[in-house]
């Protein structure tokens, strides 16, 4: 006896496949050119999603939009030019791929929890000495769910 489940069953779950691979390929990208000009648009494009599919599908499967994701790389990326002390806050800024100073800062310390600047003066201090792969894992920015979940344990 075929249950109507039991025919849609295995396509869903191909296309549930389908669509993680599609996820990680965009993560993939957006670790690899965070420093590009890069969009939900162009993101879906590559693809073959629409931006409302991909972004819907994103949140769902890594907690967060595809920008806010992408935002995180850049901030992470700049934390370590800034800890490396060679760049000031705007070259760092644009150097990670933000066109935006304000937006740039306001995400930064959103993330970090203090401004680019204060950042880049008390990390010079915190972090001398250490060996850069310790200081980059000690300085990580921790995102709210994170923050959320380290509360509960």
């Amino acid at each position: 006896m075929w249950h109507d489940h039991e025919v849609t069953s295995k396509p869903a779950a191909a296309q549930r496949l389908s669509d993680l691979a599609r996820l990680r390929r965009v993560r993939d990208r957006i670790d690899r050119e965070y420093a590009k000009p890069l969009d939900v648009e162009a993101l879906a494009r590559g693809v073959n999603m629409s931006a409302g599919h991909l972004s819907r599908q994103f949140r769902g499967a890594y907690g967060e939009s595809p920008y806010s994701y992408l935002m995180t790389r850049r901030i992470e990326r700049a934390m370590t030019l800034l800890r490396r002390g060679d760049l000031n806050v705007t070259e760092a800024c644009f150097a990670v791929g933000c066109s935006s100073l304000g937006t740039f800062s306001s995400r930064f310390t959103e993330l970090v929890g203090m401004p680019p600047s204060a950042y880049q003066r008390q990390s010079a201090r915190a972090t001398a000495g250490m060996p850069p792969c310790v200081a980059k894992q000690v300085t990580r920015p921790i995102r709210n769910r994170e923050a959320s979940a380290s509360k509960r344990t």
